[in-house]
């Protein structure tokens, strides 16, 4: 009976290593950034791997409280169902956020920021909905973004902007800052005089 549970649960352990080694390595990418202020390489052994990173979260319901499952959710509700390129260019904004030192030193900060006013920098982290991801392809893409974005191996398409909005909407900060590129179904922006607000 103990070598059936031990076959039964040694399997089940070693499903969880792949994520835990992501999640530290995250912790650490994250945290060079804001460390050095921008992209710089990154070290063969804290590079997060493909499979690492899809045993985060597997079904797009964990807690939102590591750097990559907080960046692929908001890849996955800022961009779900737009172009590659659309939603590498939301993981852009939040690492250039965290890079920027105006912003939170943490990739969860970045995307719950604004959160105790009401006025959430992130729409989705305060429109009152689930935050579960439901869309298995969908989330799986935007995990590998957000891997890819923390292995500082994702190419900035925003030209360092801090901001974004869909094209659909002009929403009136717009004005207050400068555009730098349209991406897909976005704009975006970055303050004028690099400030952030």
């Amino acid at each position: 009976m103990c070598c059936l549970a031990a076959c039964l649960l040694v399997p089940l352990a070693m499903a969880h290593e792949p994520a835990e080694a992501a999640e530290r390595k995250a912790a650490q990418l994250e945290q060079s950034v804001v460390e050095a202020g921008e992209d710089g390489p990154v070290t063969p052994a804290a590079t997060i791997e493909k499979p690492e990173a899809q045993a985060v979260d597997p079904t797009g319901k964990a807690p939102l409280d590591d750097a990559l499952t907080c960046l692929a959710r908001s890849i996955y509700w800022e961009a779900r169902g737009e172009a590659v390129a659309d939603m590498e260019a939301v993981a852009n904004v939040v690492m250039n956020r965290l890079a920027h030192e105006g912003f939170p030193d943490s990739v969860c900060a970045v995307v719950r920021q604004g959160a105790e006013q009401g006025a959430c920098q992130f729409s989705w982290w305060c429109d009152g909905r689930v935050d579960e991801a439901d869309e298995d392809a969908a989330y799986a893409a935007a995990k590998e973004i957000a891997r890819r974005a923390l292995n500082q191996q994702l190419g900035d398409h925003t030209d360092g902007a801090l901001y974004f909005h869909h094209r659909s909407v002009l929403p009136t900060w717009a004005a207050e800052y400068a555009k730098t590129v349209d991406v897909g179904g976005f704009a975006f922006y970055r303050p004028r005089g690099g400030a952030s607000h």
